[in-house]
Parts: C-alpha cells; structure tokens; sequence
C-alpha cells in the first residue's frame, strides 16, 4: 500500500487476527500464516515485491497522463481473472495439502523427547495434518471418524493435551450440593464445563473456560466456581451497592450498578476480594446514578433523570427523552419531564404513522375551525358591500354638486 493507506492496512490486520501488536512489534498470528501460505501457493506473482513496485509505476504513471487507466486495468484483470479461475478448479484437499506441507513445520514442531509431533496422542497409529470444517480451519487426526482427536489451529506447545479429550468429555466429579456430574467439554466455540445433563429436558448449566485454563488438568473446585458465576463481591463501602464479578461477552469483569470494569492481568474473576475490587472501580469514570422524579401520573410507574451519551434525558418504562436546551437534569421537574415524554411519543407515533395522542379538548378546537373559516369566507361579501355604499355615496354628492353648478 501507499503510505496514505499504511495505517488502515495494517489496522484491518490486526481487526482480522492476522497480526498482534507486542512491544511494539508485528507478531504473525496462526491465522495469517494460513492466508500468507495460501497466497504465496496459489497467487504468488500477486503479492510479490516485484509486482507492487511495476504497479506503483504505472499508477503514477497514470497520475502524469503518460498511459491509459483503462488499459492497466484491463491488462490487471485479464492476468488476474486467469489466476483465479485455475485456483476454482483445485479441489479442498489439493489446497488443504499444499498448505498442510508449508505451514507443517510451524505447527508440528518436534518435542525434546524427538517423538513425531504429528502422531496422533489418542489413536497413535494416526496422523494430524491441517483440516476444514463448519467454524474454519484446525487439526486432526487421519482417522477420523474412528478417532475424534482435535486440537485448534495454534502450535502445539501452546496447548500440550489441551485438545486430548474423551469423546464425551472429563469428568472432574460431583457437584457436591446436587450430586451431579461436572464434565469439562469441547464445544465449536471452545471448551467449557458443564454440570449434569438437563433435568427434565431442561438446558445444562454450562459456563467457559477462561483463557489461561487448561481443560486437562482443570480441577473439580475451578470448575465448580465457574459455574457459580456471576458471584457477589462484597458491598461498596460508600454508595451501598453490590459488587459482582463475572465473565461476559469481552471477558471478565466488575460490575456496580451500571458501571463495568474489565478484569486484566493477575485479577482473577474467580477470587478476587472486595479492597482490590473497589480500588479498580475507583480508578474508572463512573455515571452519575438515576435520580427519580416521581411517579407518571397514569400508570403510576417511576419516573428518572439519567445521564447518557449525547446528555441528560428523562425516562419512563422504555420511553427515553433528551432533555431540551435550557432544561438542566438538577432542575427538571416531574411536569417538566411529563411534558417532554409526552411530546417525544408524540414524535415516535407520527413516525410510525400511528394516531397522536391528543388531550380532550382538541376535537372542540377543531369542531369551531369551520364556523371560523365560514365567518372569515363572509368578510370579504362584507367589505365588498361598504365599498359598493361608499362609491354609491361618492357618485350620490358628484351629482349633487353638479347639479348646483
């Protein structure tokens, strides 16, 4: 890319995982090495330095009118179409051995033991190579389906018998309140725990493993903490209010009231105490709470002042309203913010192409509309009569004084 397009580029690589950023450094990740090693296979003239720097000149070629656009363009897709339609040809498991042979060192490194990193640790007589399914790329066994060995698309000294489950997963024991099983399992998302089978037909509870858990030697009281997630922290010494920690869609995290902060380093989610818990929640920006206003006077529902990304508003069972300029959140009134409620469900029914809701007296306002349009159709008859009676007057004295002449 051009320098105007570094920085974007190389934002999309990391967006994608195909790169991480570490002290300040391009670390590739698994991900990009599958599509370098694709490329460098099947497209290779591509993303040659050859060819990007005969396409720089030929654009600033272009930039300074000595060639056709259109001809380099056309000379780009003939090349370039011609390439793609020999890949469509090539079958998954051709492109799937091609970058098995590239990428194999990588992924299968030899162990201080000198045994073969690509034998099989379930089966032993199979053999791991790169493969394809549902949720993308990983590694198995040659097996399959006889051998159900998995393991994601990392190196293997990142996860050693991380991925050497039992078809139906390790159980790790008994929850000892139920008496139900806990089982850590591999799902396509990942690997997780889970206790008993679904009573009744019910769901199981499940929960996830965190990031730095190792399913194989996962212990019965990690797992059992997991599934007790989101646990109670303790109450914040000044405003009352409970503390919890849990895992969520970012990971794990703190929670009071409507503020969130994520859990990094060495707190763990699964103990961290009560002094540590205030102190990161101290260190973040937190949102003023609700304040109530009182209740709606119809359904008697509560109704509070709030402090959101674009400012104060007022709100309402679902219904939220932004404060109007000149309305500040410490001064608002309950009337004041019926009003606004009123006025923006008004707004969404319009849009919505729905009735307004009108107080009572509006249809007599609009009955007496016609009696004014018909009394204002007669002001013209009206004014039109005085003029004829004065020009009947003006003429009436014209004749009168020349007659006296």
């Amino acid at each position: 890319g051009r320098p105007s397009t570094y920085a974007s580029i190389l934002t999309v690589l990391q967006d994608r995982n195909y790169v991480r950023l570490d002290k300040r450094r391009f670390i590739p990740e698994d991900r990009g090495r599958l599509v370098t090693a694709f490329l460098t296979s099947f497209f290779r003239r591509y993303v040659g330095y050859d060819f990007t720097a005969d396409l720089e000149a030929k654009l600033d070629d272009i930039s300074g009118g000595r060639i056709d656009w259109k001809a380099v363009l056309e000379e780009f897709w003939r090349d370039f179409d011609a390439a793609v339609g020999e890949t469509k040809d090539l079958r998954v498991k051709e492109v799937l051995d091609a970058l098995d042979e590239i990428l194999g060192p990588h992924f299968f490194r030899p162990g201080a033991d000198g045994a073969d990193p690509r034998q099989c640790p379930s089966c032993s007589d199979g053999r791991l190579s790169l493969k394809l399914g549902k949720y993308g790329a990983f590694i198995g066994c040659s097996n399959y389906p006889d051998c159900r060995y998995t393991r994601p698309l990392a190196v293997g000294d990142d996860q050693p018998e991380a991925a050497a489950l039992p078809d139906g997963g390790r159980e790790l024991g008994a929850d000892p309140e139920t008496g139900q099983p806990v089982v850590v399992r591999k799902g396509p998302y990942g690997f997780y725990v889970q206790l008993g089978n679904g009573e009744d037909g019910g769901k199981p509870k499940r929960a996830s493993l965190l990031r730095d858990m190792d399913p194989s030697t996962l212990e019965l009281d990690r797992a059992l903490a997991l599934l007790a997630l989101p646990r109670t922290v303790g109450t914040h010494p000044e405003s009352g209010d409970t503390i919890t920690a849990g895992v969520g869609r970012y990971g794990p995290y703190l929670r009071l009231g409507d503020s969130y902060v994520s859990l990094k380093g060495d707190d763990d989610v699964l103990t961290i105490g009560l002094n540590r818990a205030v102190a990161l929640l101290a260190d973040t920006k937190r949102k003023p709470p609700a304040k109530s206003l009182g209740n709606h006077p119809k359904d008697k529902k509560p109704i509070t002042v709030r402090s959101g990304r674009f400012g104060p508003y007022v709100q309402h069972n679902a219904l939220r309203a932004t404060l109007p300029k000149g309305v500040a959140a410490e001064t608002v009134t309950l009337d004041q913010a019926v009003e606004i409620l009123a006025a923006k469900a008004t707004r969404q029914a319009e849009k919505k192409g729905g009735k307004k809701a009108e107080p009572a007296e509006k249809p007599a306002a609009k009955a007496k509309a016609p009696a004014k349009a018909k009394a204002a159709s007669k002001a013209p008859s009206k004014a039109k009569t005085g003029t004829k009676a004065k020009a009947g007057k003006a003429a009436s004295a014209s004749a009168s004084k020349r007659a006296e002449t």
